[in-house]
Parts: C-alpha cells; sequence; structure tokens
C-alpha cells in the first residue's frame, strides 16, 4: 500500500489520480479535499527559477512588492544565491542575514525546509534566527517563570482528553475546543480524536460551557459570549466570588503555589481599591452578573476543568489571560488529578491531549548556528524598519540587527504577520530577499531570487511525529510540476557552488538520507522496547501501526509535581506554581505586572467612539490549513465572488443595510479589504468573523486608494507585540468599520502568476 501524509491528515495514494483518507482516521479532514487540486494548478505553481527584473536593474528593492520577473536556468538560479550570500557575509558578516524562516512547511521528517536551511546556512557561518512561534508567543515566554518549563513541556504532559472524557463534570472552554482548528498537527497526523473524545464528554452528561464570541467554536455546548478581549475579567471575577465564598482550596495554595498573598490581594481589591467583582466584571465582559455567578457557583460544586485555546493569548495582554486561567484552577485545586486542573490548547491541533506515548523520532540534523541572534518571531517588521533600536523581551533588553538579506523557505509571513502594509513597506529595506517556494505566494512575489520547490506530493519522505501511533512511508503521487526541486537538491546545487555539498549531503542522496534516517529510528524503537522492519519491509508495507501496548499513554499535567513538590519541585523562582513573579515585577513592566491583572486592550470596543465599530475575529480557516491550499478546490469553492468569506450577525447586518452574499469592504486607519458576507445568528452582534489565510492581494486603485481584493485579515490587524515581557504577536485585538462594495469587482492577481520573461539574463 502506497501512502502520503500533511499537516491534515494521512492518506492512501488512489493510483495516479488522487487521495483517499487513511482507513483508521475517525474523522477525515476537509482540507484534504483540496490539497491535490491547488498542487496541480498551474497559475499558481512556481515552474522555473526567476529573478526580479528591478533587483537585476539595482533599484534597490523600490519595486520589490511589485515587479516582473526573468526565468533563470538551475545554475544560474544557484550561482546568484551563492554569490549573494558569499558578499553579505563577506560585507557586512553573517549577522546580517536574517534566516527566520517560519510556517508548517512539510510533515516529512526528511523534507522540512527549515530544516534543510537551518543546516546549510549554519554551514555557511550562521544567521539570524526567529524564536517563538505565532501560534503561542506570549505562553512560550511566561511559561518558564510561571511553571519552570517551556511550552513544548507543558504540551507533553498536558492532560489527556480521554481523561476529561472520563472524569470532568465541569469543562470550562475558553475560546472553546474546535473541530475545525483540530483538524491539524505539526509534523502529520493519522487520525483527527478531539471529536470523539468530546462526544463521549457530552454522553456522560458533563456540563460543558463555551466562553467566546462564537458558539461555533464548542459546536453543542453551553454558550457565553462575551465581549472579545475580556476573558482575564471575567476569570478574575470568577477566581473573586470562590475566594470571598471561603471555597478556595488554601491547602492546594499553600502547598503548590508562591505568591498567593499578593494575588488575593489583588482581587480583593486592596492593593489598587477595585473588587474583582461579578459586578465590576460583567459590564466589561458585557454579559449578566448572574452567569458570573453561576459559573462561579458551579465551579465550587463540581469537578472541573479549565481549558484555553491558544489563541486565547494572540491578544494584547495574552500573558494575562493564560496566567489568570491557571491561577483560577489552582484556586480550585483541581491540578494534578485525572482529567481536571488546566489545559492550554485543547482543540488548538488534533494532538494536544492526545493519549499516546511520546517517542523522540530521529530529524535531520542542523549543526550550530554561529549567527547566534535572534529577534522574537513576530517582530521582523520592527526588525527591518528599525535596525539598532532596543527591546525588551524576556526580562532582557535587546538590539534588532542590521538586516541586509532575508532567505525565507517553507513559509508565508504575508499570512502569518499583522499589519501587512506596514509589513511591505519594511520589506523593500534589505538588498536581497530569497525565497523557495512552490506557489506564487505574496512572499514569492516579493522575492528578488525566486526557487521553485516541489510539494509533499511529489517527493518520498517519512512521517514520524512523536505524538502519533503510526509511521509512514510518504510515496510520491506524481511528477514534479515544471522545473520544481526538493529544497535538499537546490542546498545541494547552492552548496556545489560555495564548495559545502560534501559537508551538507555527507555523501548522501534523498534516497539514502531516508534510509538512514529509517536506521536510527529502529534505534530509537530498540531503547523503547519494541522492533521496526528494516527500511526495505516498510517502504514496501508503506505503514507502521506502533504496537497497542506501546501506543496508548495516558497524560496528567504537573502530576509528578503534585504528587511531591519536594521531590519533583518546578523550575521556577520558588520551586511552585507563582502567581505572583518576583522576577517578572523586578522588570517593571506596564504591560505585563507580577501577578495576573486586568489590563484595557489596545484597541477595544470598551473605547469612546467605537460605536459603530465592530470587533474582528481571525480565526484558522476550515479549507485549508493556514494559507497552504487556498487554491485548491475546497478552499476556492468556499469563497464568494472569489472572496473569503466573513460571518456576521444577522440582524447587525440588516441593521447596516447589509444582506448575504454582498461584498462588504472592512477598514480602520491600517488599511482595508474585501470580503463576502454571511450570516451566522451565533456570534455576537458587535464582531465580524474573516479566517486567515486568503493569499494577500493588494491593489491600488484608480482613485489611488489602496485596498487587499481577496480578504486577507492581516490587511488590518495590529503588528504590535502583547507585553514586553513576549512580544508576541496581537491579531485577535482589532476593530475594523464595514460597508457595502458597490464598485465593480477589481480582478483578482492572485488567479495569475507575475509577468516572466525568458530573455538572456547577464549576470
Amino acid at each position: 500500500m502506497a501512502y502520503t501524509a500533511s499537516h491534515w491528515g494521512s492518506y492512501e495514494l488512489d493510483g495516479n489520480t488522487g487521495i483517499k483518507p487513511i482507513d483508521v482516521d475517525p474523522r477525515p479532514s476537509r482540507i484534504g479535499r483540496g490539497w491535490v487540486s491547488a498542487a496541480r494548478d498551474q497559475n499558481s505553481r512556481i515552474l522555473t527559477p526567476a529573478v526580479r527584473k528591478g533587483w537585476l536593474d539595482g533599484d534597490g528593492g523600490t519595486a520589490r512588492c511589485d515587479d516582473t520577473y526573468v526565468a533563470l536556468s538551475w545554475d544560474q538560479a544557484s550561482a546568484l544565491v551563492a554569490r549573494e550570500l558569499t558578499r553579505i557575509k563577506t560585507e557586512y558578516g553573517n549577522g546580517a542575514l536574517f534566516a527566520g524562516s517560519y510556517g508548517w512547511a512539510s510533515a516529512g521528517r526528511f523534507h522540512h525546509a527549515q530544516s534543510q536551511m537551518r543546516r546549510f546556512l549554519n554551514l555557511a557561518g550562521g544567521f539570524v534566527s526567529s524564536r517563538d512561534t505565532y501560534s503561542h508567543g506570549a505562553a512560550e515566554v511566561l511559561w518558564p517563570f510561571v511553571l519552570g518549563m517551556g511550552n513544548q513541556a507543558l504540551q507533553d504532559q498536558m492532560t489527556s482528553l480521554s481523561l476529561v472524557a472520563e472524569h470532568c463534570e465541569l469543562l470550562l472552554a475558553f475560546g472553546g475546543i474546535s473541530e475545525r482548528t483540530a483538524q491539524v498537527a505539526s509534523s502529520g497526523t493519522t487520525t483527527h480524536d478531539v471529536g470523539p473524545w468530546l462526544e463521549r464528554l457530552h454522553e456522560r452528561g458533563a456540563r460543558v460551557v463555551n466562553i467566546s464570541p462564537r458558539a461555533s467554536d464548542y459546536p453543542g455546548a453551553e454558550w457565553v459570549g462575551l465581549r472579545p478581549g475580556t476573558d482575564t475579567a471575567l476569570i478574575l471575577a470568577l477566581a473573586h466570588n470562590v475566594v470571598t465564598a471561603g471555597a478556595a482550596d488554601t491547602a492546594f495554595l499553600e502547598r503548590y503555589t508562591s505568591g498567593w498573598p499578593e494575588w488575593r490581594a489583588y482581587l480583593l481589591g486592596e492593593t489598587d481599591g477595585q473588587p474583582k467583582t461579578a459586578a465590576w466584571a460583567a459590564p466589561i465582559c458585557d454579559i449578566d452578573v448572574e452567569t458570573i455567578h453561576d459559573l462561579a457557583n458551579a465551579l465550587m460544586t463540581k469537578r472541573s476543568m479549565i481549558s484555553m485555546t491558544w489563541g486565547m493569548q494572540r491578544a494584547d495582554h495574552g500573558e494575562q489571560t493564560i496566567w489568570a486561567g491557571l491561577g483560577l484552577a489552582c484556586i480550585l485545586g483541581h491540578i494534578g488529578q485525572p482529567g481536571l486542573g488546566y489545559a492550554f490548547g485543547y482543540g488548538s491541533t488534533t494532538s494536544v491531549g492526545r493519549p499516546c506515548r511520546y517517542i523522540p523520532w530521529p530529524s535531520m540534523p542542523a549543526g550550530k548556528n554561529g549567527g547566534a541572534d535572534f529577534i522574537p518571531v513576530a517582530r521582523i517588521t520592527d526588525m527591518l524598519l528599525k535596525p539598532g533600536a532596543a527591546y525588551t523581551y524576556a526580562g532582557e533588553t535587546r538590539h534588532y540587527p542590521d538586516i541586509k538579506m532575508v532567505y525565507w523557505v517553507g513559509g508565508n509571513p504575508y499570512h502569518h504577520h499583522q499589519d501587512l502594509r506596514r509589513l511591505e513597506q519594511a520589506w523593500t529595506r534589505p538588498q536581497t530577499v530569497v525565497v523557495h517556494e512552490t506557489c506564487w505566494t505574496a512572499t514569492a512575489r516579493r522575492a528578488d531570487i525566486v526557487l521553485p520547490a516541489t510539494t509533499s506530493l511529489e517527493r518520498a519522505d517519512l512521517m514520524m511525529n512523536r505524538r502519533d501511533t503510526r509511521l509512514l512511508y510518504m510515496s510520491p503521487l506524481m511528477a514534479p510540476q515544471g522545473e520544481a526541486l526538493c529544497e535538499f537538491d537546490i542546498f545541494c546545487k547552492i552548496a556545489a557552488h560555495m564548495g559545502l555539498e560534501d559537508a551538507f549531503t555527507e555523501g548522501r542522496d534523498e534516497a539514502a538520507w531516508l534510509g538512514h534516517l529509517w536506521a536510527r529510528a529502529r534505534k530509537t524503537a530498540e531503547r523503547e522496547g519494541f522492533i521496526l522492519p528494516d527500511f526495505d519491509a516498510f517502504k514496501a508495507m508503506g505503514r507502521v501501526d506502533l504496537p497497542p501496548e506501546e501506543a496508548r499513554r495516558d497524560h496528567i499535567a504537573l502530576r509528578d509535581f503534585v504528587a511531591d513538590p519536594i521531590a519533583a519541585p518546578l523550575r521556577t523562582e520558588s520551586g511552585k506554581i507563582t502567581l505572583f513573579n518576583a522576577r517578572i515585577d523586578s522588570f517593571d513592566l506596564a504591560d505585563c505586572p507580577g501577578h495576573p491583572s486586568w489590563l484595557r486592550p489596545a484597541e477595544s470596543l470598551l473605547d469612546a467612539g467605537t460605536e459603530d465599530a465592530l470587533q474582528l475575529i481571525s480565526p484558522q480557516p476550515d479549507t485549508r490549513l493556514h494559507s497552504q491550499n487556498d487554491r485548491g478546490s475546497e478552499a476556492q469553492s468556499d469563497k464568494i465572488k472569489g472572496r473569503e468569506p466573513a460571518y456576521m450577525h444577522p440582524d447587525t447586518a440588516r441593521s447596516r443595510g447589509l444582506a448575504e452574499g454582498d461584498i462588504v469592504r472592512l477598514w480602520n486607519a491600517r488599511g482595508a479589504c474585501l470580503a463576502g458576507l454571511r450570516f451566522d445568528p451565533a456570534i455576537r452582534r458587535d464582531c465580524i468573523s474573516l479566517a486567515t489565510g486568503a493569499w494577500y492581494d493588494p491593489q491600488q486603485l484608480a482613485d489611488g486608494t489602496w485596498l487587499e481584493v481577496h480578504g486577507n485579515p492581516n490587511a488590518v490587524t495590529l503588528d504590535q507585540g502583547s507585553s514586553g515581557l513576549s512580544q508576541a504577536n496581537i491579531a485577535h485585538t482589532c476593530l475594523v468599520r464595514i460597508e457595502k462594495w458597490d464598485a465593480p469587482l477589481p480582478a483578482l492577481r492572485v488567479n495569475t502568476p507575475p509577468p516572466i520573461t525568458s530573455a538572456p539574463v547577464d549576470l
């Protein structure tokens, strides 16, 4: 049997015509239905290496966001990249090269684009990298202070949803738990099992409350539709209610936490004169006082789980929300018990809370980065616009490097970054931008040198996800499109021009590397107590299921610490969960105090003069992974007149003279975009939801106005760090106005590749 894998699921190859979901998957992803058509779309695929005409003419990057291209041979292109890398290193040093490539790239273990890039550039002397993620950047910086561990370590021990399904009596789901976001898992998945566990929870009769602006974030749950950006206020009020009712678990707080007296004083208003009562929180959150009292009473009488999605902290002061949720769980005292306590990330991907054994499968060795410097991942625009400027991060004062060259592979910043018009301004600053891409995304269209890469459907690879119970040999479905090459072969060509080919390949081609990685995987399996077949047998089988007795593991977050906090202390300043953190407090950050606090967002419906504004929610899409497969049949069929759909309450729409199917313009001071309107009666009346991932298509209209015409919400989102602690993105802190678009619809440039000529090039 022949298989392949992606971040949204695993598939059997159906001849040479297509794919079908693997037979063990109970809930195959919708995304997969558009995968093959996207890979075969000749209008979007990059079919030849190319160089930007303006770069050849020495324009200094001024036309980088709107230019034509000249086709190159692979030898010309690889020599040109090698020459530029050598020039930048010689003239400025490796600290002038930013290769903070970010994105999900391939699910395969060998052909993961960023891994190949890091290996090559580390051999070339190193580069400026990026740290943390857009998904949970605030948490990645906060958790080491508060819990003494990074986010990956916390995810690894996250309480299994199987235990929640069996033991939880009350699940408060902040941000919901959605099978839409649970379609995906980094490094691949063979099953989608969040839905079945949640169904078991409902069958048991547990009370489930979805605290979110949209009911669809947890279908079937009781819905509390609070005002976006105010979850922290609600959590503080719930904590206040429990404490003043005398129901706080003081034994847990004294044994397992530090800083409780300081946080308690804040909750009671002893430090700022404002008790965090339900009456205080209700007008902030725009919910009834009775609703808050009811939830608090339920928390005091039922065995509970406080669940928070990753999206909760993608907002201004996002650290406060997840820290407050953890604090509430500490007050209730259920942490460390089966199916109870605190969780971060259920439903954000399908593997969070999966009851399986985590096995450290091998990956492509990357070597050591001699560049050493880094930036927080969401601060790329600030870095390019403000070289040398100071910023704070994790208690340090750092300075942005002066970047002369950007090297980007396996990702699309013009999907995941905020305020894309500002990014375009910054993107003109470097001397050279090199991009490897499969398709003419907005990032590829803004590169000086473009190198066409294959998709996972065009090459062999290994799916070895440490959070999955199956291993797959990924067979190609089709031949590479045009002149596309895999990243390994691309870097081999560049390395040959720089004298690095032997070091990069270690004498192995793709097939030999796959065999080498499998041999290492077999040794890993032996250490774990079971046997894997040899490589030829595995390749013929296509799939190996781990032994059932080896595959299943139930996890309980912080179990060892709760069992014995003396023997298994946390790596925090106190060895305990810090509800007041002296180190954070010592940083003297107005936007991140020493304990969980309510801080007004930078942009909010609480502000004066926002009566006609709407809160923009920009969730993950249902039809694609981020921007991947936006050119596929599934995503295309979901659009309205070619534009991404935006969801709005029908009463709000009608009050503004809007009808379902209308094309609307969303706008604010940062920019504007078009979208197609759909009604959703289960969304707050002051919100509008526009998913991320529509390929960025900005155009200047005849009257000189700027407009993104396809429906990319990051045309209007705010590019600002969540705090001076983490500098994470705040995509969900955004207000927009809306109006019907009555003018003729601009043609979509994403439907056609940029102009490419085949004129001779003198390099």
